[in-house]
């Protein structure tokens, strides 16, 4: 395994490796850059089948989140952290707790919160060892699902505006893959909005809920990004949209909360060239990270805070959105490619001022 030969390896400032043998601990975090401030990312605890598949993983999250910090106008940077295991076997206190041992090693330059696989009760138990991780429900937002949802919601309109000349979700069709906190949240949103919504989720518990508390139409899994609707939002795991999926999307519009969602970058302009809107996952995701600011600034060693009510923050998710996809109309590049450019430009701003001013 070579780190800087990953096509994921972007420049990152600082890649960590930590193992506890006692309690089975694999950890790995990535800190792509602290122009603008300490980095920040979720914890993801999930079985990868290779170890280089977990590195890579913690690069390319790590990057997005140094473009949805920058975008969201947060003074952070951006990180990530997987631990390698299948949390239902794995997960113990004594491992959370070694974990947020290590987690005081580099904690002067990140802080973690909940993601994939890592709760709100494991944030907590990590808080008893290590004050650099937020998303705690006795100290700061708690479930950052109930930000990310909302957040989305308001990308959403952005999408509704510029793609269907419209302001109200009134029998527009949206189709929710995955039905996890930020997915059911989501539907909540669409549903009381007027929304018609198709749903999946590999949960069947999850669905059969859904018909009865939204009136969706389940849908299998692996045929949710086919189905016929205006708007297909993707909220479970990334790589969702890939040359298998490409062909059989009939939805004008992409906007999900999920990480990652575009296998490779040729895919937008796949999507574009067919006249599909997409919505940069990073952008319209944001909106855990904006909610756990005032947490985040509590953090030892963090010195900013928030000038906008949580509102207000997350409603700029749609004002970002709105910009970007003028920004690449004008430019003629794809919405993601705009978005991208738009964060490096911010990050290497930051990065320009603070190189004159040492």
């Amino acid at each position: 395994m070579t780190v800087w030969r990953s096509p994921e390896f972007d420049a990152h400032e600082h890649l960590s490796f930590f193992s506890d043998p006692e309690t089975g601990l694999r950890a790995v975090v990535a800190i792509h850059s602290t122009a603008l401030g300490p980095a920040v990312g979720g914890t993801r605890f999930w079985t990868y089948p290779t170890e280089t598949m977990a590195v890579d993983d913690a690069l390319r999250l790590s990057r997005a989140m140094s473009y949805k910090c920058a975008l969201a106008g947060l003074p952070l940077g951006g990180g990530k952290s997987v631990i390698i295991g299948d949390p239902a076997i794995l997960k113990t206190e004594p491992l959370l707790k070694a974990y947020g041992g290590f987690l005081n090693r580099v904690g002067e330059r990140f802080s973690t919160g909940e993601d994939v696989g890592f709760t709100v009760a494991d944030c907590e138990i990590i808080r008893s060892v290590s004050p650099y991780v937020a998303g705690t429900a006795s100290r700061g937002a708690g479930d950052p699902s109930i930000h990310t949802a909302l957040g989305a919601f308001h990308g959403l309109r952005a999408v509704l505006e510029t793609r269907f000349d419209r302001e109200d979700f009134a029998g527009v069709h949206v189709a929710v893959q995955g039905l996890g906190n930020v997915g059911w949240r989501l539907c909540e949103y669409l549903h009381a909005a007027g929304a018609r919504l198709s749903v999946a989720d590999v949960d069947p518990a999850k669905t059969a809920r859904a018909e009865r508390a939204f009136h969706a139409e389940a849908v299998v899994p692996n045929a949710i990004h086919a189905v016929e609707a205006e708007i297909y939002a993707p909220c479970a795991l990334g790589g969702v949209i890939n040359p298998e999926t490409l062909p059989y999307i009939q939805a004008k519009a992409i906007a999900g909360a999920a990480n990652n969602q575009l296998a490779s970058s040729d895919i937008g302009a796949a999507l574009q060239a067919r006249g599909i809107l997409y919505a940069p996952d990073y952008v319209i995701n944001a909106g855990g990270v904006v909610g756990a600011v005032e947490e985040l600034a509590t953090i030892p060693g963090r010195r900013f805070e928030a000038v906008q009510p949580v509102e207000q923050r997350l409603e700029h998710i749609r004002d970002r959105l709105i910009d970007i996809f003028g920004r690449a109309r004008q430019e003629g590049a794809t919405p993601e490619a705009t978005a991208m450019r738009m964060a490096r430009e911010m990050i290497a701003q930051s990065r320009s001022v603070a190189e004159l001013t040492n």
